[in-house]
């Protein structure tokens, strides 16, 4: 999450004939300003003016560490906080493709003469300008206001139904229209959930029955501390699974009050062995790591994230300003008054009955997280994240999606049943398929199960002719871009340039269906112009942007490599489906010891 601080004006000195004396600083309107609300955002969380992802992790990046001890906060990352911002791919904004137009400013008509006429033009141009400047202004006392009267009011009846009736979606001919199609297959306990644009796979899950174990991620403890390792700056935690988990300083909540030396205290003045805390998984574990806890709970929602016992006050910056303004008015009316909220992207057109209904359940959740707390003696599961389908449905779920499909009774009432508590006007989009009286399965039928077997494949190929070769290592991603049989018609350089925008859009849609996550470098093949190399670069950050998992992505380097960041959170789509080869161990050649003889 970038961190933003406000700027402080600069003081000047003026020449008054006595001596230099400090001028006054400009003050600042309370309604706006270039520098309003720019506060430090809390880590982990965010403010109501911060990008606000749906999700209240930080960025993690993988690199090699001890058995069980996952990535410290620090490594992988960029130093420089300005080459960091400047890396983040951004995700597209309202008001990208359309900007406001420029407002003209009148011309004075009158002729002018000498130097007396020269400042009174300048006076009436000001005067102009200003003027204009006034008119536009979005907010003030005299909004809204004209010489008919002031504006009929809206019941609070007609403005939720008009909500209600702008959340249906679109339709045509009667059926739901989307750009994305989910698709829930069980199988012996399986739960497989696929993601399609259009007809293309791009995001796929996969819950097994052990998940209590291998799939934590979101779920509250209490822990007990196991010990603590100051030269790391991290504490172990045992939370009743087969590994222990990882806090690690920044992420310990304590009161300052308790604590000697705060805020600066160092973690073994903080924790101490057999100390008992609640915390939450903010990462799964990962081979031999362990997962990765936090203090900083958080209660995600259909609407709303709660945050107990907090400050926090957010809604999400990829809502339209209108909408965020009508959600701040109601967020002020219904806000718990010790507890933080923030306001997810689903959020958008929900009334205040369903926030209020949505704070009320999470509130209530929580009391009863605390109560198991208080009355258990060793460590224990206080709250599991629902299961796999719901979870997916509750964090993706919108209008956008023309429908979901599931082949499982049980699952298909749980998630009609939720969709229809929250979202009753997209009820109709719930289906059910009968695998029995169907010819073929769920996945074969929507063409998902020819396109995971693909993803699986080391080498992907490009519509041209060209591939692309990826291939996983211990500390990061490597991703080789070739022409295959690509050959090309003009040149050499628009072969490998056509070639490498082919390999741009291709890697981040492969990134996000296979989950990788992580450092990442990827092999372009080397351009000589340099206007070339920025054009490959720009639609690769465009293709990452509609990824919903926060990425960095640098400059191509002079030998053609590209170097990114991908929030990782599980072990991706390839470990869902494979374990080590017992022959080998996962390296893929046998040695022949015989020669050593």
């Amino acid at each position: 999450m970038a961190r933003c601080s406000a700027r402080r004006g600069k003081g000047f000195f003026m020449d008054t004939g006595s001596g230099a004396t400090p001028a006054q600083k400009r003050r600042r309107g309370s309604r706006g300003g270039k520098n309003r609300n720019k506060r430090p955002a809390i880590d982990g969380l965010v403010t109501h003016d911060d990008e606000v992802s749906d999700e209240t992790d930080v960025i993690s990046n993988e690199t090699v560490n001890p058995t069980e001890l996952p990535d410290p906060p620090q490594e992988g990352r960029v130093r420089d906080p300005e080459v960091a911002q400047q890396a983040l791919v951004r995700r597209p904004q309202i008001g990208d493709t359309r900007p406001a137009p420029r407002v003209a400013v009148a011309q004075s008509t009158q002729p002018q003469s000498g130097a007396a006429q020269g400042n009174s033009g300048a006076t009436s141009e000001n005067a102009q300008t200003n003027s204009a400047k006034k008119r536009n202004r979005r907010g003030g006392r005299n909004r809204n206001r004209s010489d008919s009267g002031p504006a009929p009011k809206r019941t609070a009846v007609e403005t939720d139904a008009s909500i209600i009736e702008r959340r249906r979606g679109r339709e045509r001919n009667g059926r739901p229209v989307g750009r994305y199609f989910m698709c829930v297959q069980v199988r012996g306990g399986i739960t497989q959930v696929a993601v399609l644009e259009g007809r293309s796979l791009i995001e796929h899950y996969v819950s097994r029955p052990a998940d209590d174990v291998a799939q934590i991620h979101g779920n509250i403890y209490l822990g007990r501390v196991q010990n603590v390792l100051p030269g790391m700056e991290a504490a172990f935690v045992d939370i009743a699974t087969p590994k222990n988990a990882v806090l690690y300083r920044g992420d310990v909540q304590f009161e300052h009050e308790d604590v000697e030396g705060a805020p600066e205290a160092r973690i073994e003045q903080i924790l101490r062995s057999s100390q008992m805390i609640l915390c939450q998984v903010t990462k799964n574990p990962i081979a031999a790591k362990g997962a990765r806890l936090t203090q900083e709970v958080s209660l995600p929602g259909r609407f709303v994230v709660l945050i107990p016992n907090s400050k926090a006050y957010g809604i999400s910056k990829r809502l339209p300003d209108a909408e965020r303004r009508r959600l701040r008015s109601i967020l002020d009316r219904v806000k718990p008054q010790e507890h933080g909220v923030i306001l997810r992207t689903a959020a958008e057109f929900a009334t205040e009955q369903e926030l209020t209904a949505d704070m009320t359940r999470l509130v209530e959740q929580w009391k009863i997280i605390e109560d198991k707390a208080k009355s258990a003696k060793g460590p224990t599961l206080l709250y599991r994240e629902p299961e796999l389908a719901v979870r997916v449905i509750r964090e993706e779920f919108t209008a956008e999606h023309r429908g979901v499909i599931i082949d499982d009774h049980r699952l298909y009432e749980d998630v009609k049943d939720y969709v229809s508590a929250f979202n009753p006007e997209l009820a109709d989009r719930i289906e059910y398929y009968d695998a029995e009286a169907e010819t073929l399965s769920l996945f074969e039928t929507h063409h998902v199960h020819e396109q995971l077997h693909k993803a699986l494949d080391p080498k992907v190929w490009l519509p041209s002719g060209g591939s692309l070769i990826i291939e996983h290592t211990e500390a990061l991603t490597v991703i080789d871009v070739n022409t295959g049989k690509n050959v090309g018609t003009t040149s050499l350089e628009e072969t490998v340039f056509r070639n490498n925008l082919e390999a741009a859009e291709e890697v981040a849609h492969q990134l996000r269906l296979r989950d990788i996550g992580g450092i990442i470098v990827i092999d372009f093949i080397d351009m000589e112009i340099k206007d070339n190399r920025k054009k490959v670069l720009e639609s690769f950050r465009a293709a990452l942007s509609r990824d919903k998992t926060r990425t960095q992505v640098f400059d191509i380097s002079e030998l053609g490599l590209v170097e990114m960041t991908r929030k990782r959170i599980g072990e991706g789509l390839l470990n869902s489906f494979t374990e080590t080869c017992p022959d080998c161990e996962g390296r893929g050649v046998k040695v022949d010891f015989e020669l050593l003889n």
